[in-house]
């Protein structure tokens, strides 16, 4: 064997050695293909500087933002629409998801609410593409009225194709709220574009009377992102618990979107103990970690 050929059979083995060395780190919620982040509602009370450390604290590193953002000024918070925050205070925010360990990139922005007007509705797509957001969580201002859903969503497809960011509909609790119902989100984005979808609230489904593993089952191939929650009853009041210790079968809704293949963030919007939820979140963080491990055999 040359010494030519003795060099490429050795490079060839470290590649092979280093890409088993990366295989074997894989996590199980990587194998899957998801990623479990904490969006920064979960911290409302807090800054989002707040937001990132307590984030770090739970062992997460992945956030999205809210479609606004809680700033500090002169030591109070200050809530800016954040697709508008400065590329200042975006550079402190993305140090301190460093320093913190966390990735700069957030999985998504919102609940963002895109109009028919295309001028207004571009400075949000503007400011998701400057912040690098390849996901809007959107509700589409339609005024209630399914006639209203087709002019709006024409502005919202245009956009989503030009600027390449995806647009997941997300559904608060109905009836008052006019995409609860995940049959809406469906005609929202009907022979439309596969960068728009949905961003299933799979706690606003029980909030709202609904099945959550059954709107799952409609909506596949549409899911762009995930609120997860478990909630403790079936009722508009149900609050917020560790997943896993609900009603929610928030082990079926995972064991669900396995079988769809779904790819993405599952991000946890938790709503109860506002200002002490850490450890509860610590809890859905080991639940997420031990059912990916066991789906992903």
């Amino acid at each position: 064997m040359t010494t030519k050929t003795m060099t490429i059979v050795v490079t060839a083995g470290l590649l092979m050695l280093a890409l088993g060395s990366q295989a074997a780190e894989q996590t199980a919620a990587e194998k899957l293909g998801w990623t479990m982040a904490v969006h920064s509602y979960t911290f409302q009370k807090f800054s989002i500087f707040d937001a990132i450390d307590k984030t770090a604290e739970v062992g997460l590193k992945d956030m999205s933002i809210s479609g606004t953002v809680n700033l500090l000024e002169n030591g109070k918070i200050k809530k800016t629409p954040t697709p508008t925050i400065s590329d200042k205070d975006f550079a402190a925010i993305q140090e301190r998801m460093t320093a913190k360990g966390l990735h700069t990139k957030f999985q998504n922005m919102g609940v963002v609410k895109p109009t028919i007007s295309e001028e207004e509705t571009r400075k949000i797509f503007e400011g998701a593409k400057r912040l690098g957001i390849d996901i809007l969580v959107a509700e589409p201002e339609a005024h209630g009225k399914l006639e209203e859903l087709p002019k709006v969503m024409d502005v919202v497809e245009k956009l989503a194709k030009e600027y390449n960011i995806k647009v997941a509909i997300h559904n608060h609790p109905g009836p008052k709220n006019f995409y609860w119902d995940p049959k809406v989100v469906l005609a929202a984005v009907q022979g439309r574009s596969p960068l728009l979808g949905a961003c299933a609230d799979v706690g606003h489904y029980i909030r709202s009377g609904l099945e959550p593993i059954a709107c799952l089952k409609l909506l596949e191939g549409r899911i762009l992102a995930l609120h997860f929650k478990d909630l403790n009853e079936k009722s508009p009041k149900g609050t917020d618990v560790p997943w896993g210790t609900g009603i929610s079968n928030a082990r079926g809704m995972m064991e669900e979107l396995k079988r769809q293949g779904y790819k993405g963030a599952f991000c946890v919007e938790y709503e109860t103990n506002w200002e002490k939820s850490t450890p509860e979140i610590a809890q859905c963080v080991k639940f997420f970690n031990k059912t990916c491990t066991e789906l992903a055999k």
